[in-house]
Order: structure tokens, then sequence, then C-alpha cells
């Protein structure tokens, strides 16, 4: 009787061929280029809300950080892990620190002390909200009630 109860066992067993996923899965070319955009991107968006956010100071700041914010979101939906929101950061915070570093001349991008300091901690709050957020729903994912 046991080895009837060990081969039920045995059938309600899944299945052996789970694909890895996340940082266990194997390199894949076209998300690494994928992550290397979202990089560049989001050098790019330091660089524009550095320069916007010291010209324009509350309204500048607050546009910087919107779309800061947006890229690192966007970056988080369209590759559905946290790299994707990593990635952009990444790329924001060198070019911002790089920016931060100053001319030999003496002067530097940022305009004054209150918004630097509110781009840099509100950039990087973003950047961990955006990166530990739940994954959003899947769409047409089965709820596993009978007649939804």
């Amino acid at each position: 009787m046991s080895s009837s109860s060990s081969r039920a066992a045995r059938t309600n067993a899944p299945p052996r061929d789970i694909p890895a996923t996340g940082l266990a899965a194997p390199l894949n070319p076209r998300r690494i280029a994928a992550l290397l955009c979202l990089a560049v991107l989001g050098a790019l968006v330091g660089i524009a809300g550095t320069l916007v956010q010291s010209a324009w100071f509350p309204g500048g700041l607050l546009l910087a950080l919107l779309a800061s914010a947006g890229l690192f979101y966007g970056g988080r939906c369209l590759m559905g892990t946290q790299p994707g929101a990593l990635a952009p950061a990444a790329g924001w915070l060198i070019s911002v620190i790089v920016l931060l570093g100053g001319r030999p001349e003496g002067d530097y991008v940022f305009g004054d002390e209150l918004g630097l300091a509110l781009f840099m901690l509100g950039g990087m709050a973003i950047a961990v909200i955006c990166a530990t957020m739940s994954r959003p729903p899947q769409l047409g994912a089965d709820s596993g009630r009978p007649g939804k």
C-alpha cells in the first residue's frame, strides 16, 4: 500500500523543468542592452534635471523629480524586475555625482544648497521607492477562482 501512496505523491510533484527567473536567469543580451539603455537614459535625465532644477527653482525641481520618477517607474514596469528601476537610477546618480565635482574654474552646475539637497535626496528616495515596489499585476492572470 505504501508503494501506491508514494506513486500518487510523485504524480502530484511539480515539473522539474522550471525556468529560472530574476537574478538566477541566464544572461540575455537583449536584457543587458535594455538595462544599459536605461542607464544612459538615467544619466541624461540626471543631467537635464540638474540644469532644470537650478534654473527654475521650485517648478524646475518638481519637474526634474517627476521626470526621474517617470523613468525609474517606467524602467521597473518595462523590465518587470528591480534592475529595471535600478539601472536608470545608477545612471542618474553617477551623472549627478560627476556634476557635483565642479570645474577647474571653481564654479559648478548646481545653484543653491537647498535645491541640491532636495534634488539628491528626492531622486534617491524615488529610486528606492520604485525599486522596492511590488510587482505590477499581470494582465490576464488567472485568479484561481472559478467563473472569474
